[in-house]
């Protein structure tokens, strides 16, 4: 897997209009997370720890409405794995919003 790869990610949106992000785990544990929106530039930024921050960019419209009435977003970081079956969980946890 190539560094561009690994730095995808990607939200989903359930029935409910609850919003997770999903992307590869990085390799310290998350400590005190929260996001920042930035929705005029269709970006965010989540910071992991203090000294661990993650540009996110081209975030759908529909991520920032979803997000307008909540105050946590939901953050599920996945193993690499060569076979998308073998994928794992590594750090689920919630990051608080911030604008």
């Amino acid at each position: 897997m190539n560094e561009k790869e690994f730095q995808t990610f990607d939200f989903l949106i359930n029935e409910e209009d609850e919003t997770m992000l999903l992307l590869y785990a990085q390799e310290t544990e998350p400590n005190n997370p929260r996001i920042e929106l930035i929705p005029e530039e269709k970006s965010a930024i989540l910071y992991r720890s203090e000294n661990d921050e993650i540009q996110l960019n081209d975030i759908p419209y529909e991520v920032f409405d979803s997000l307008a009435e909540t105050d946590k977003l939901m953050v599920c970081e996945l193993s690499a794995e060569e076979r998308e079956e073998d994928t794992k969980i590594v750090y689920a946890y919630e990051a608080e919003i911030s604008d």
